[in-house]
């Protein structure tokens, strides 16, 4: 993997966690998220995400469930604003990661679940079965969580459909794109604990 670097306006932050350190904002988190909200671009004017049903999203992933800013469809926003508002939502994200790990991650393995929360949440991070085993000190089973079931099945991979199954369930449809997000996540998870 390439060795990650920071964007201007990011300014990483290190903390004191358990007994060590871990890097919130960094370049790592960045390159994963960077790469699959974006596409390595920064999404300027704010669109209508069809994937997360019409969610208001700007910049590398920016929406209401990150920020406390409007964001508004249509809205332009500059790429200072971006930097600026990314890195502030992104700590934020990974500071309520913080309370769910119960052991000091490897730096990989929180920046894998922070890119994870930013994309699903941080309490669905925080109650993932990957969580479960990172806090027993499984990591590698961990990392592996975030893409597969113990079964083998893809987790963390499909999206609603708006409609409902007979049983009053909702309806998900597999998403080959998130699918391959969750792989890179597990690839750059697995980099802090397999040698």
């Amino acid at each position: 993997m390439t060795q990650p670097t920071s964007k201007p306006g990011r300014t990483p932050l290190l903390v004191a966690f358990l007994g060590g350190t871990l890097v919130l904002g960094g370049a790592g988190t960045w390159t994963l998220t960077d790469r699959w909200e974006s596409g390595g671009r920064l999404h300027l004017t704010v669109y209508a995400d069809r994937l997360a049903g019409g969610l208001p999203t700007v910049c590398s992933g920016l929406t209401r469930h990150v920020t406390t800013t409007p964001i508004v469809v249509g809205e332009t926003w500059t790429p200072e604003m971006c930097a600026a508002e990314e890195q502030a939502a992104m700590i934020r994200v990974q500071r309520q990661l913080l309370q769910c790990f119960k052991r000091l991650p490897p730096q990989p393995v929180f920046d894998a679940a922070s890119s994870h929360a930013w994309n699903v949440g941080a309490p669905n991070t925080c109650g993932s079965g990957a969580m479960q085993a990172w806090n027993a000190g499984q990591w590698e089973l961990g990392c592996n969580r975030i893409a597969l079931s113990d079964s083998g099945r893809p987790v963390w991979s499909s999206v609603r459909t708006g409609r409902t199954l007979p049983n009053g369930q909702p309806e998900f449809r597999f998403v080959q794109g998130l699918f391959n997000r969750r792989q890179d996540e597990v690839r750059w998870c697995l980099t802090g604990v397999i040698p």
